[in-house]
């Protein structure tokens, strides 16, 4: 049997396999594997959509930050409005301004705000609320339409998408990675580029790699009714100082997250009662909207390793094995910079001066045991 040859295999079809495959394919023969029946399924298809350059840790606000130029004016494969602006205001309770001050001052770039300026903006915020920190920089992103023009682009430079394909074996021929799927597919590529998302520490091990640590963590959503009394369609998201929860305009709803982060095993993730009576509650923490019925909930994985940062970079065990994980829930706001930065390091160029001083940060060789 002759198997197809690749110079590129990356093994996952969600935004980060995706956006990775389609970069590099600009430059070289590349094969996007995808396990289930349609790109996006699992964390990619269950985002909560937003842009937030103030959210996360340094490495993610600076790879956030360096993909504002593509999203606000992106390349010709992709529909032109990919971020609509929405600001976002982080919510401080009396307790919690010790947690405002450190924010303010490790991004100095962001607005105070006083309560009455927060209430004058979203007038569901209640009193227990003094104050907060108002981001300008961000807004919603259209994710179907950032998924569709990425793998339009795969297509155009030539790329492959192979969805149904769960990999099966990873194994070492010479200088080559042969890659065996549950259909029946084999295909062969020099590199191999570890994109699984919550699965990425499997298929480590199908390579005989020991697990880097990676833990998906379930984060739960749900849609509530707004009076039409409100116009919410102009509210900035808001965001719990502590991170704890959040809450932002999702057409007609508003979309309400308790930002849960409880690890789970890789899976189709679904909801559970108990946070989405979390979610409520920490809404209701700040804001005096009753909740009368929850228009539709989901859930999703996203994936972390251990110190939070994400994983980019070869792996020091085994020649031509590349990790592209660890996106946490920062992936679509941080794909296009992602993607140039696996694709520069896979093609061994230099990379961005203001990226170099993260690179050791993210490199995999950080969490090799």
């Amino acid at each position: 049997m002759t198997v197809p040859e690749f110079d590129v295999i990356v093994i996952g079809g969600g935004i980060a396999g995706v956006s990775a495959g389609a970069s590099l394919a600009a430059a070289r023969k590349v094969l996007v594997i995808e396990a289930e029946s349609q790109s996006g399924y699992h964390a990619s298809g269950r985002s909560a959509a937003y842009f937030a350059p103030a959210y996360g840790n340094a490495a993610v606000r600076l790879m956030t930050l360096d993909s504002q130029d593509f999203y606000e004016a992106p390349p010709g494969e992709f529909a032109k409005d990919l971020l609509k602006p929405r600001g976002a205001v982080f919510l401080a309770r009396q307790n919690e301004l010790d947690l405002l001050e450190d924010m303010a001052a490790e991004q100095p770039e962001l607005e105070r705000v006083s309560a009455e300026a927060i209430r004058a903006q979203v007038p569901i915020i209640h009193s227990d609320v003094v104050g907060g920190l108002f981001d300008p920089i961000g807004g919603d992103l259209d994710v179907h339409a950032i998924l569709q023009g990425y793998l339009k682009q795969l297509r155009e430079r030539g790329g492959t998408l192979q969805t149904d394909a769960r990999v099966l074996g990873l194994d070492r021929v010479g200088e080559h990675w042969q890659v065996r799927c549950r259909d029946g597919l084999v295909a062969s590529a020099k590199i191999v580029v570890n994109a699984a998302g919550a699965w990425a520490d499997e298929v480590g091990l199908l390579a005989g790699l020991a697990p880097l640590g990676l833990q998906p963590k379930r984060r739960t959503a749900c849609l509530i009714e707004v009076p039409k009394v409100f116009n919410h369609a102009d509210w900035p998201m808001c965001v719990g100082i502590q991170e704890d929860f959040y809450f932002k305009a999702e057409g007609a709803h508003l979309l309400v997250s308790p930002a849960d982060e409880t690890p789970s095993a890789p899976c189709d993730a679904q909801p559970e009662d108990l946070d989405i009576a979390l979610a409520i509650d920490r809404f209701h923490s700040v804001c005096d909207l009753p909740v009368d019925r929850i228009q539709s909930r989901w859930a999703g994985l996203r994936t972390f390793a251990p110190d939070g940062n994400f994983v980019v970079g070869a792996d020091p065990r085994l020649a031509g094995y590349y990790w592209f994980a660890g996106q946490g829930g920062y992936g679509f706001q941080s794909a296009p910079a992602m993607a140039d930065l696996i694709c520069r390091l896979v093609r061994k160029e230099a990379v961005p001066r203001r990226q170099t001083a993260i690179l050791a940060q993210l490199a995999p060789a950080r969490l090799v045991r």
